[in-house]
């Protein structure tokens, strides 16, 4: 039974990974004479959606449970409000900030996981509260934007890391492809979760009580501990999420962020996450935000079509997947019988 769930897992990855292949692939070609095959294009994916990698992590790991959490995009733009304005209002430090922006995050975990876990509340409606609870907190710090001017966040949002690869532009000269900080945290983020889901006790607990809570319970597992554990990491990770977004936009807004909790859901669904828990992985949640960026790439490269598509294609494809695991889950109810 258990190698039919990784064979499926492992089928489900496979498709998001060559559906971007294929889709980038076709943007190389399409859009060569603008530049869509240079190295930096590429990056550009991982620069612009560092903090929807990581926060993407957190989802997949409530979503593996059985839950969902959709209360993260309040949770970036209270994170980004509130650091806007520490800095540049109380002159507070850069790492302040980051502080603040991890305890936030942290505190949502804590709240909304005592909620669902242990007074057994819906994941949906614990975490829509919180979405309207940190929107209004965002409003009440400041209804202005605050642009941040601080000298050692300006450093680390603009420091780049530049590659040993680049391109050659009219003029004959070399420009080195490069990257921000930001992107070497979402990638370690990947890897350490990555690791942990595979290879920890705490991992294998996940996708136990995913795949079959009343099994996890007569197995001896503490499941309650273990889901509140989920939701605080998911609340650090999207403390740690917000600020990286905050990196790359460097102001704090209350319309910030909005539509960022679909982002992160659809792209874990479209990573191979099931909606009814027990199977996913960050890494299919990585290609899932790569196909998000790519799409968005090739609409505004393509200049004439509404950013409305981007929504649209990407609704489209979250339809496709949510068919497939539905397909798949019909298939392993039939196996049984």
């Amino acid at each position: 039974m258990e190698k039919k769930k990784i064979n499926s897992n492992t089928f489900l990855l496979l498709i998001t990974i060559v559906l971007f292949v294929v889709m980038y692939a076709a943007g190389m070609i399409i859009f060569s004479a603008q530049g869509f095959a240079k190295p930096q294009m590429f990056l550009n994916l991982f620069i612009s959606n560092a903090g929807l990698i990581v926060i993407g992590c957190g989802m997949t790991l409530v979503m593996i449970t059985g839950g969902i959490d959709i209360s993260v995009g309040s949770v970036t733009a209270l994170v980004c409000m509130v650091s806007a304005y520490a800095m540049e209002n109380k002159g507070m430090s850069a790492w302040a900030a980051v502080c603040f922006s991890l305890i936030i995050g942290v505190c949502f975990g804590v709240v909304q996981g005592y909620l669902v876990t242990y007074l057994e509340i819906q994941p949906f409606i614990v975490t829509l509260a919180g979405m309207f609870f940190g929107r209004g907190m965002t409003a009440m710090v400041s209804t202005e934007m605050i642009s941040i001017k601080n000298e050692l966040f300006l450093k680390w949002a603009n420091y780049r890391i530049n590659m040993p690869f680049g391109s050659v532009n009219k003029k004959g000269r070399f420009i080195a492809a490069y990257i921000y900080p930001t992107v070497i945290i979402a990638l370690i983020v990947v890897i350490l979760i990555s690791v942990m889901l595979k290879y920890s006790k705490f991992g294998r607990k996940l996708y136990a009580i995913g795949g079959n809570q009343q099994s996890a319970v007569m197995m001896g597992l503490n499941v309650k501990r273990t889901k509140m554990q989920a939701y605080v990491l998911d609340g650090f990770l999207a403390g740690l999420g917000g600020f990286l977004f905050c990196l790359n936009s460097c102001a704090g807004f209350v319309e910030q962020a909005k539509g960022l909790e679909m982002d992160a859901i659809s792209s874990a669904v479209i990573g191979g996450t099931l909606l009814s828990g027990g199977v996913g992985t960050v890494v299919g949640t990585l290609f899932g935000v790569l196909i998000k960026g790519t799409i968005t790439s090739l609409i505004t490269t393509q200049g004439t079509l509404s950013s409305w598509w981007v929504r649209i294609t990407l609704s489209a494809l979250l339809c496709f997947f949510i068919v497939l695991q539905a397909v798949f889950a019909s298939a392993k109810k039939k196996n049984k019988k």
